[in-house]
């Protein structure tokens, strides 16, 4: 037999540290609040016009790019709430979930060698996309509980091979929207370098207390900025995997390159189910989309803070992150092991989300709060017995 293994530009990532977390959950009947999906479906109507659209015959390959019904009604979408015009057959792409829109992004827009700037904590799968385009991630350290930016930090990691900003807002694992301000001198940095800039804002109406801002609507952002979302987080149905990047036509064109070689087109009849929500849902959908979050939010940081863990800011996604070191004496991994085991709650030790200062999660543990009423109240139940740890 030759000898096997991972490619050595993947092989120190490992195994995903949701799955690890989530079989652990399962061995010992946990309530899982790791893992960032809900456990409740999305609207109905956008369910049967999927299942319409199976059994109208809508089952064969879409056009690469997306159907074209979808792409008009993400175009709408974005005129609609970021204000920005685009022609929705070059400047709007569907991938298979926000995950396939970032790899297609890297490798169709990555040089070997070229620097991407990011923020830690970060969403895992950003340096192994840019690992698999051969370009290197400089992360720039956001600390708990504000997870303020250092933009002296992030000017002094520029350097000639810097080529992108890769940024989210809301911003997983932290819960923070980076405000205007912030953004504006970011976007200053990148015009004044001639950068490119990726937006992952996946979590966009999921913002409670503060506004969201869109990069691409800030001056001389719309000719440099990506701006990739997802319906599984809009509209609860994550495991269609119907996500979309828009921008400028030459970088959606890169995306499309790549996009075309990995899952060359999502799944037909859901994209038309998507289609169908963003054309039929109104305003009055996603207010009552973020009070409702903003009610779990709330449920979850409470029993949080009544179990002895200090809970940082959440003004958008799911997520909350909690410092637990009142409560327990080893690392994230530890408590995230010894919450499963004793207690029956299941979160993520957040030092996964760290590259360069990895210390700076050891003491904190990420919870999600996208779960039914009373999932949250169970959880809330098995907390109140956390006393203390050995």
């Amino acid at each position: 037999m030759p000898a096997i293994q991972t490619a050595a530009r993947l092989r120190h990532f490992g195994t995903s540290i949701f799955s690890e977390m989530t079989a652990l959950a399962t061995a010992h009947s946990a309530i899982n609040l790791a893992q960032g999906f809900p456990d409740f479906d999305g609207p109905d109507d956008v369910r049967d016009a999927a299942v319409a659209a199976i059994n109208a015959g809508h089952n064969q390959y879409a056009r690469s790019q997306g159907r074209p019904e979808l792409n008009r009604a993400i175009a709408k979408h974005v005129t609609q709430f970021r204000g920005i015009d685009l022609d929705p057959l070059t400047q709007v792409v569907v991938t298979s979930g926000c995950t396939e829109a970032l790899m297609a992004m890297a490798l169709g827009i990555l040089e070997p060698g070229d620097e991407v700037i990011t923020f830690e904590p970060f969403y895992d799968g950003y340096p192994v996309v840019v690992a698999a385009a051969g370009a290197k991630l400089v992360p720039i350290t956001l600390h708990a509980p504000g997870f303020a930016i250092d933009l002296a930090a992030v000017a002094a990691a520029l350097t000639p091979r810097t080529r992108m900003l890769l940024l989210n807002t809301p911003h997983n694992p932290s819960g923070k929207v980076f405000s205007r301000l912030e953004l504006e001198a970011l976007a200053a940095l990148a015009v004044s370098r001639d950068l490119l800039v990726v937006m992952d804002e996946v979590y966009e109406h999921l913002i409670y207390d503060v506004p969201h801002v869109s990069m691409a609507t800030l001056p001389g952002m719309a000719e440099r900025t990506l701006t990739l979302s997802s319906a599984g987080k809009t509209f609860s149905f994550t495991g269609w995997k119907i996500g979309w990047a828009y921008g400028p036509g030459a970088m959606v064109a890169a995306v499309q390159a790549a996009h075309q070689f990995l899952t060359f087109c999502s799944a037909t009849p859901l994209q038309l189910g998507i289609a169908h929500a963003l054309t039929s849902l109104g305003p009055d959908f996603y207010e009552e989309l973020a009070a409702m979050y903003r009610r779990k939010r709330d449920f979850l940081v409470q029993a949080l803070e009544a179990a002895g863990l200090r809970t940082c800011p959440v003004q958008g996604t799911y997520f909350v992150l909690a410092d637990f070191s009142r409560v327990f004496g080893g690392d994230d991994r530890a408590f995230c092991r010894w919450l499963v085991e004793h207690h029956g709650v299941a979160a993520i030790p957040p030092s996964v989300f760290y590259g360069r200062e990895v210390d700076a999660g050891r003491q904190l543990a990420r919870f999600a709060f996208c779960k039914r009423d009373e999932t949250l109240q169970a959880a809330a139940d098995r907390l109140q017995r956390i006393g203390g740890a050995p």
